[in-house]
């Protein structure tokens, strides 16, 4: 689990095949790496990610093929950079949201422009998540941890302030640009305990009428 909150921007010093998968070799900037073991987690552009090799300045880690087939890491090449934050622990300041580093789906940005200090972007998202896309609710973008401040058929709006301009990859977003989305994990569980009891899982149920009554000792 990962909060959002973006520790430090890395660059992706090598792609390298291996078979159906991908491994990485990234350099973590100024990640303090101190703390990290081989098998931990680190978030990559908000991918989930397991350290495989260790270093004083970087990590390895390898991307499967279900990966690749719902991200855009198959478009990362020497030199990308991206944003890095180390799973959370029960000593962390939960400063963004719970993200699972789970990426839903890939929106892309259609309209980048000022409003005051900040920047607002207009996202184009997935049909198929859409849906659980609120207006003042989290999201994750590339691993950000964003406030959702409008709405749109086919995609929302963000504010973005200075600071996390400065602080991730998103000072180089233009239109065009594809991003990672990972929708609020409160959303996801919602729309389960929602669709509980739909058909899909009464197949196995009886009705409740005067022959189950009958049959159960209701009715003489």
């Amino acid at each position: 689990m990962f909060t959002g909150i973006i520790e430090a921007l890395g660059k992706i010093e090598s792609v390298r095949a291996s078979g159906q998968d991908l491994s990485l070799s990234i350099s973590t900037g100024g990640l303090d790496l101190g703390d990290v073991r081989l098998g931990d987690s680190i978030a990559v552009n908000g991918v989930c990610l397991t350290v495989v090799t260790l270093s004083n300045n970087g990590f390895e880690a390898d991307v499967s093929a279900e990966s690749l087939k719902n991200t855009r890491v198959s478009e990362f090449k020497a030199g990308t950079l991206v944003n890095l934050e180390k799973a959370l622990t029960l000593a962390t300041r939960l400063g963004g949201h719970l993200v699972s580093g789970h990426v839903d789906g890939v929106g892309s940005v259609t309209k980048r422009y000022k409003e005051g200090r900040s920047i607002r972007f207009e996202i184009e998202c997935p049909a198929t998540i859409e849906r659980y896309i609120a207006n003042k609710g989290s999201i994750t973008i590339d691993g950000v941890s964003l406030t959702v401040t409008g709405l749109f058929d086919g995609g929302f709006t963000l504010n973005v302030v200075p600071h996390t301009i400065a602080q991730t990859t998103i000072q180089s977003y233009q239109v065009g640009q594809s991003v990672h989305i990972e929708v609020d994990l409160m959303a996801r569980y919602a729309e389960r305990l929602l669709n509980v009891g739909s058909t899909a899982d009464r197949t196995n149920e009886k009705t409740i009428d005067q022959a189950f009554l009958a049959e159960n000792g209701f009715l003489r």
